[in-house]
Formats: structure tokens, sequence, C-alpha cells
């Protein structure tokens, strides 16, 4: 009987018994003391106990073996058992060790150990599978990461040539799957999630969702509709206050620019987004508001959300800039209208000359549908033509083979053209016009196509490519800088305004007239803009002034001297307002000011006196010079500097904020300069996608309370913004409810 008892003892050491609460059936640990039948399947805590083999209270029944306590006791067979292989996944981590007195199990990675058994006491593996899952091993730690212990089970011998059998054994201490559930936690993540990814609050109520929810995680309370309005906005507040808390060490101005938003129903919205360049000179555009206004046409609306947006911002007194997406015909009443209701609150920099700013992206966007509208029914004619070749494969093997036989060279594919992007247009237009003779061709062999556009038609055609390209390579121009600065715009806009200019007298008329429309829209924006385009590209150490004396002697000829003085009147009245105002000093200046600029007595606190090189008379000689001759000012300094060699991979941020100390001034004012955003498009969107006018909120959008729509739109943008939730859930045990 002795004997038999000693191989049942081992066998349950094999079998991992553990003590006090926890029973095991193979290597698995059963916590908590109530027996739930489910099936054929018994269910203890959390865990299965498959078969026969059932758990209760501190004893374990395996076949048909009774444990009590520590001892095994032996039933009614006596018949020895064969020693099972160890199953538990700990094992994979774990070595056994004999030591005196006892076995304990090693750690493979940091070499601890923990009790295991010691005689007939046998200590379980739960305090093995914590120390691996938990991340206690202080190399898995030092690694970052959870070793997880999977459900899959293991085999049913000694795994020599078996396969794996699945188990419904669950192994419950595994990573992030040990956090402690938090309600509220998790409700904010849901707001988030619809707040980024333009989900409707109602998602909370559809049952699908409902179920996928319970699926990840049953405690997790669905909440309605209003509740998760009311997580949005608490998202909202949140987030606006990190905002203002950067606004607050914002080193510069702000400009913003103003979105006018229609909906289905008589009310509007004005969105406001604020661009500034940061402490690291770096760019940043942000939402600032979106607000909801009776008449979102009307100037008076403007005037009050801008006013409204910068109270609430706190930015009364450092608004430089303002940029508007509105029709030309507007603009004027615009202009007038805000600079009159602003002033009187705001200090505007060179008398607001610089104040309203029109978009680069909607001018470029006008002038191209203007064009495309004057031709509108040749792009008609190219676009049936094109649906009459592209109908069947017949008729697109027949033309193929007529452009064979002309031999032309062209490698375009025709294609047709999305209305709402006059690029594509453009494309289109491009394309057809190498295959204009095939389309005559065409026209002679087949008499169901009657489209091919007449020999003045496609003259017209030439004439739209000719000044489109214009436009779309700087629009691609534009859209390749990341975050274009303003004095990148200057290079596009005189460009364009020097070709158009040159081409009214074009000897064509079909090309001098298009010109002249052309020319007609462009140069109200040069009027409007050049100013500012001009004062951007100063700022540019690769150009300053040397580039707008050669631009506008191409564009005005013998009256450019005029123009350029009113550049240069212009940008050293600037400098004058910012020389008045107070500088901080930065760390870097004082430090250059203390050791170069400061007083005799401070360089001189060692007590060395100033003469013992024996050049008196040359320090005196010295002082007299610069009393008769005042130094130049940091602008002078800057503009007579020769030019820095223009190289592709220059970056005029960083170039600024090397020469801060330098220029600690200009530098000032170059930063506010090259903030100021020249088009209202985004970075990473399209340009040819921002058309004119207002755009449309759609009609979910439409339905909420105005303060909703203002959390979605602009925490939306806050949140792409906002470092990644870095927090660790808590790797406190998950236990049963109720225990």
């Amino acid at each position: 009987m002795a004997e038999e008892t000693a191989n049942d003892t081992q066998v349950a050491q094999d079998n991992e018994v553990a003590p006090n609460d926890e029973a095991v059936q193979g290597d698995e640990a059963i916590q908590g003391d109530e027996l739930v039948v489910h099936g054929d399947e018994m269910v203890q805590g959390d865990e299965l106990v498959q078969g026969d083999d059932f758990a209760q209270g501190d004893e374990l029944a395996q076949g048909d073996d009774l444990v009590q306590g520590n001892e095994l006791v032996a039933a009614e067979e006596t018949t020895p058992r064969r020693r099972r292989r160890k199953k538990s996944l700990v094992w994979e981590h774990f070595t056994i060790e004999e030591i005196a007195g006892g076995t304990r199990a090693c750690c493979n990675l940091c070499k601890q150990t923990f009790a295991y058994s010691s005689g007939s006491k046998i200590a379980g593996t739960s305090h093995l599978k914590r120390h691996i899952t938990l991340g206690s091993c202080p190399k898995i730690k030092n690694q970052d990461q959870r070793l997880a212990l999977p459900s899959a089970g293991g085999t049913d011998n000694d795994g020599e040539g078996t396969a794996e059998r699945p188990t419904k054994r669950r192994y419950r201490y595994t990573g992030y799957a040990n956090a402690a559930f938090d309600q509220e936690r998790s409700c904010s993540y849901l707001a988030k999630m619809i707040i980024q990814h333009d989900y409707p609050l109602h998602i909370v109520q559809q049952p699908a969702f409902a179920t996928f929810i319970e699926s990840l995680q049953p405690r997790f309370k669905i909440v309605d509709v209003d509740m998760m309005e009311g997580e949005v906005y608490a998202v909202y507040q949140k987030e606006k206050e990190n905002l203002l808390q950067a606004f607050n060490a914002m080193p510069g101005r702000i400009s913003l620019t103003i979105g006018l938003w229609t909906t289905s129903q008589t009310l509007g919205y004005v969105s406001l987004a604020g661009q500034f360049i940061d402490s690291e000179w770096k760019v940043n555009r942000r939402m600032l508001s979106f607000m909801m206004v009776s008449s979102p046409h009307s100037e008076n609306a403007l005037s009050e959300a801008i006013s409204m947006c910068l109270s609430e911002w706190n930015m009364k007194d450092r608004l430089f800039t303002i940029t508007l997406d509105n029709e030309c015909s507007s603009h004027d009443i615009y202009s007038a209208n805000l600079r009159d209701h602003l002033s009187n609150k705001n200090n505007l920099m060179l008398k607001g000359q610089l104040f309203v700013v029109r978009c680069y992206a909607h001018i470029l966007n006008a002038v191209a549908l203007d064009v495309i509208a004057s031709i509108h029914g040749v792009v008609y004619s190219i676009r049936e033509s094109i649906k009459f070749i592209k109908a069947s494969s017949v008729r697109e093997e027949k033309f193929a083979e007529i452009a064979l036989q002309l031999e032309i060279p062209s490698t375009k594919t025709l294609c047709l053209d999305v209305t709402t992007q006059w690029n594509t247009t453009y494309l289109m237009l491009l394309a057809a016009l190498d295959y204009k003779q095939a389309f005559t061709t065409l026209e002679t062999c087949d008499d169901n196509y009657n489209e091919a556009p007449s020999a003045e038609d496609w003259k017209k055609v030439e004439a739209a490519c000719t000044y489109l390209k214009l436009l779309y390579d700087s629009a691609h121009s534009i859209m390749a800088a990341a975050n274009p600065t303003s004095n990148l715009f200057f290079h596009e806009a005189w460009k364009i305004q020097l070709e158009l200019t040159n081409g009214t007298g074009h000897e064509d008329p079909v090309f001098s007239s298009m010109a002249k429309d052309m020319h007609e829209r462009f140069d109200k924006y040069w009027k409007d803009c050049s100013l500012v385009l001009a004062i951007a590209v100063v700022m540019d150490p690769r150009f300053k002034m040397k580039l707008v004396e050669f631009s506008y002697s191409k564009i005005y000829g013998a009256e450019a001297a005029k123009y350029v003085k009113v550049v240069d009147d212009a940008v050293h009245e600037l400098y004058k307002e910012y020389v008045a105002q107070p500088l901080p000093l930065t760390p870097a200046y004082v430090e250059q000011g203390e050791a170069n600029n400061g007083p005799a007595s401070a360089n001189n606190s060692h007590g060395a006196p100033s003469t013992g090189d024996g050049l008196l008379d040359f320090d005196m000689y010295l002082s007299e010079i610069q009393s008769s001759q005042p130094s130049k000012s940091e602008l002078e300094q800057y503009l007579d500097e020769s030019l820095t060699p223009r190289i592709q991979e220059f970056n005029i941020l960083n170039w600024w904020k090397l020469n801060t100390v330098k220029f600690p001034t200009l530098s000032k004012m170059a930063r506010d300069i090259l903030a100021i955003p020249m088009s209202m498009v985004s970075s990473g969107s399209s340009i040819f996608s921002a058309g004119t006018g207002s755009r449309m909120l759609d009609d979910y959008r439409s339905s909420l309370r105005p303060e909703t729509v203002e959390a979605l739109v602009c925490a939306k943008d806050w949140l792409q913004y906002s470092p990644a939730a870095t927090e660790a859930p808590s790797s406190s045990l998950v236990k049963p409810e109720g225990s």
C-alpha cells in the first residue's frame, strides 16, 4: 500500500497539484470555489473540467484518485499508472533542478529559482506563469515584451510522433489580457474612434456593434447617443486645453485661414484654422473654430466669427494675416469690412497692408475653370468621342490601327476626365490633342461617329493646354512641398503673371484672347497679393531683394524700379515695427550679449585692466568710429550679405533657426511672414479638388447641434497631432466577479 501511495504521489507531482484554493486538472490552475455544470463539462471559476475530472474546494479528483490536502489516497484501483509528460507551457521557460531538501524551478532567462516541490508538498505553476506573463522577469522587462501562453493544448504522450490535440483550458495570465477593465477609459477611446473616422454617434445603437463589443469585453456597458455625445465633447475640451497651453508658449504671431460651409438648411458654418511657426521652427496648422452663422457669405458674420475666435484663444493682439476662401467678386467687401472691424481691436502690422491674403489654390482653380468653360463645346465633343471609342474593343482596335497608319508618335492613353477636377480635364485634352488626325480619319471611315472637332476647335484646345500647363505645373510645385512656407509662392505667381502678360500680345487671336481673359482674373490676385508674396521671398536668404528686382524688370519693364521701391519700403517699415516691440532674450542671445555687447565693467569683473595690452589709444579710436558711424541694422546686414547658395536640400526654416542669434529681431519678422498660409489647402490634400465658393456640410452633420459639430470637426484635427497613448494597462490580475 505504501508503494502504491508513493507512485500515486509522483503522479500528483507531475500533474502539479496547487495548494490552497487552486485546483489543478492536468497542469491547469483553477480558482474559485464554485462548480457550474455546463453540458457535459463542469466549470469552476473561469476554467473547464472535462471528462470525469472534477475539483471541489481544496480537493482534486482525477480518474479514480482523490487528493486531500497535499496527500494522495488511492480509491479502489492499485494498478500503477504510467508517468504523464508535463504539458504546461511554462516548462518552455523553466527547468527543474534538484536541490538539497527539494526540487526548484529555474527560469531559463534570468536564472532565478522558485519553489516547485519539497518532499510531498507541491507548489504548482501559477507563480511561474506570473513570472513570465506579467513581466516580472527582468530579462523580459528589458526587452519590453510579454510572453503569451496560448490556449492550444499539448500532446497526448511524451511528444514522440503524435499530433497536438486542442483543449478547452485557457491561460488567463497573458500580457494585456491581465489589465483591469476601465469603463470610462474605454468610453473615451470609443469617442476618439468616432471622431477620427467620422462614424455617426448612433453607431452605439447598432446591434452588430453591440454584439462585437460584447464579444471583446462583456463587462463594457454600451452607452446611449446622448452619453456618447458627452464623451465626444469631453475629448474636445481636453484637447482644447492642451492646445491652449501650446499657444501660450507660441513665440510669434498667428495667421488665420477662413473657410465657408453651407448646409441643406438655411444656416451655414465658418471654419477658422490658425497657422504659426513654433519655437522649433516647424510649421503648424490647427483648427480653431467651426462656428455656425446665419449667413456664411455675410462679411459681418465673418468679422464676428474672427473676433470671437481671437477672444476665445487669447490672440487678440497676435493676429498677423487672414487668408480667405471666397469668390473674387466679394473680395473687396471682405477686405474693407474686416480691416475696419479688426483694426480697432488689433495691432495690425504695416497698417493692415498685409492683413488680407487670398488663397493661391483658389485662384489657380478659378482661372483653370474659366479656361475650360470658355471651350466647353469642344470639351464636350472630345469627351463624347472618347466614350464612343471606348464603348467596344473593336472600336479601340480600329482607332489604334488608324493611329498606327498615321504614324502618330504619342504614347499617351485616351482617358475620360473627372468633371470636378480640372487637372483630369487638362490631361484628357492633352492626350486627345496628339490624336486629332486620328479623330478626323475615324469620322470619315465610321458612319456612326460624327463628333470629331474641327481645325478651329483643335486650335482652341491647343491654346487651352498651353495655358493650363502653367497652372498645372504650378500646382504640382506647391503640392511637392510637405509644409510649404510663404516664400515658395512668389516663384510660382510671378512666372504665371509674366506668361499671361506676354500671352496677351500673342499673334494668334485665339491664344491672345484666352490669355487676356486669364490675365484679367490673375492680375487681380497679383495686385492684391504681390506685396506679401514679395516680402516673403525677401526673407529667403537665397534670393532677398535680388529676385524681386529681376522678376519685376521682366513684368514691368521700365517701370520696374517704382514697384521694387514699394517692396523695399514695406520691408524696412515692417522691420521698424518689429524693432519697436520688446524683444524677449533667448538663452543663446543673452549669452552672446553678455559676452560681446556687455558693459566694460562686465568684461572686467575679474579685475583685469582693459589696457593691460597697451592699446588704450586703439580702444579710444574704436569708440570714436562707432559713435560717428553707427552700426548697420540687422535688416541692412542681412540684405548686404551674399546670397546663400541655392541647393536642393535647402531648408529655410532651419536656416533661420541657426541664425536666430545673429538676427534676433529680423528672425521674429521672418517667423511671422513665413508662416502666412498662402494656400488654404492642407498638407497632403489635392489643390485640384479645392473648388470655388462654399463647401457643403453633409445632412448628418447638419442635423447635429452646432457645439457637437464643432467638437467633431476640431477634435478630429487635433487628435492627429496628439502623441500616441503610451499608458500601459494595469498588470493586476483579472479576478472573477465576486472573488
